[in-house]
């Protein structure tokens, strides 16, 4: 082989990786400006809301985020602990409801005498 044949062989893997890296290039951006379309989209889709009634209307019995950051650790455990309680009396309330609708025998510590 020749030695100007190499030269061409390496002309030639130097252009083919030009080449691709172009084609990955513009095919990133264009990924990218579709990104930013559909962001821009979202933006103004959010942008007519006032944020005041999308805290409502997100969470309306729940407080602020960030709030735990300024309340005292008391406040802190017995929200924690008001939570925690609603949580198991619900389960119980579900679990008591299960056996009911399957007809099985229900546990003593599960209904509620009170």
């Amino acid at each position: 082989m020749p030695w100007w044949s190499w030269i061409l062989i390496w002309v030639a893997l130097v252009a083919v990786s030009l080449l691709f890296y172009v084609l990955l290039g513009i095919r990133l951006f264009r990924q990218f400006m579709a990104t930013v379309k559909d962001l821009s989209a979202a933006g103004e889709k959010l942008g007519h809301l006032n944020p005041v009634e999308m805290q409502e209307s997100a969470a309306p019995e729940r407080a602020l985020s960030g709030s735990a950051v300024f309340a005292s650790p008391a406040v802190m455990r017995h929200d924690y602990e008001a939570s925690k309680t609603a949580w198991r009396e619900e389960r119980r309330r579900r679990r008591v409801q299960r056996k009911k609708d399957r007809g099985q025998p229900q546990a003593l510590g599960d209904l509620d005498f009170t």
